[in-house]
């Protein structure tokens, strides 16, 4: 386009420089290194400080467990858990995370020795596509954290905004029984 251009009285000049010059990202925040504590172990990313933390999980570190699924914290597939809480790494931003330990399915258990969770999961058949069993294993984990003793309708409720396109629900309910069990907790 040519400079000269103007529209309204402002040139298009003052209108790309306003706007940080032609190609510049409309975001507000500035790059930075950012250091988090994931599945216990320190770890920095250049990132800013309002990214997603699903996107740092999966892009710069690969953890692809946790899913994007609706990107507004409505459907549970993002789970993870930050200082033993679950919340939806699809709205929390990195640069509010502070000090705070992020757990993700990854840091749950391996291959070899799965998480008890993971174990009752895999006993009961609970997984059907998968999409949503790390979310769903997150939420449970938080849950029997809180309540080692929780009743059928307990962890229907503490799973009652993770969606299961699926239907596995029941599957899923007594995956989350039995490994309360299993634990030595029920």
């Amino acid at each position: 386009m040519d400079a000269e251009r103007s529209t309204a009285g402002v040139s298009w000049d003052k209108i790309v420089t306003a706007y940080g010059g032609v190609g510049a990202s409309c975001r507000m925040s500035q790059p930075m290194t950012i250091s988090l504590t994931v599945n216990g172990s320190r770890r920095s990313v250049p990132a800013e400080a309002d990214t997603p933390l699903l996107y740092v999980l999966r892009n710069d570190l690969a953890l692809n467990g946790a899913k994007f699924g609706c990107g507004l914290a409505q459907c549970g597939a993002c789970t993870v858990l930050l200082d033993g809480r679950a919340v939806r790494s699809c709205i929390t931003e990195i640069g509010t995370i502070g000090e705070a330990e992020i757990t993700t399915i990854e840091g749950l258990g391996t291959i070899e020795k799965p998480h008890p969770l993971q174990q009752a999961f895999i006993d009961t058949q609970a997984a059907q596509c998968g999409y949503c069993i790390a979310g769903m294993i997150m939420t449970a984990k938080d849950l029997l954290d809180r309540n080692p003793h929780p009743t059928a309708a307990e962890v229907r409720e503490a799973l009652a905004e993770n969606l299961c396109r699926c239907g596995t629900h029941n599957r899923i309910v007594r995956a989350v029984l039995r490994a309360a069990q299993n634990m030595g907790k029920t």
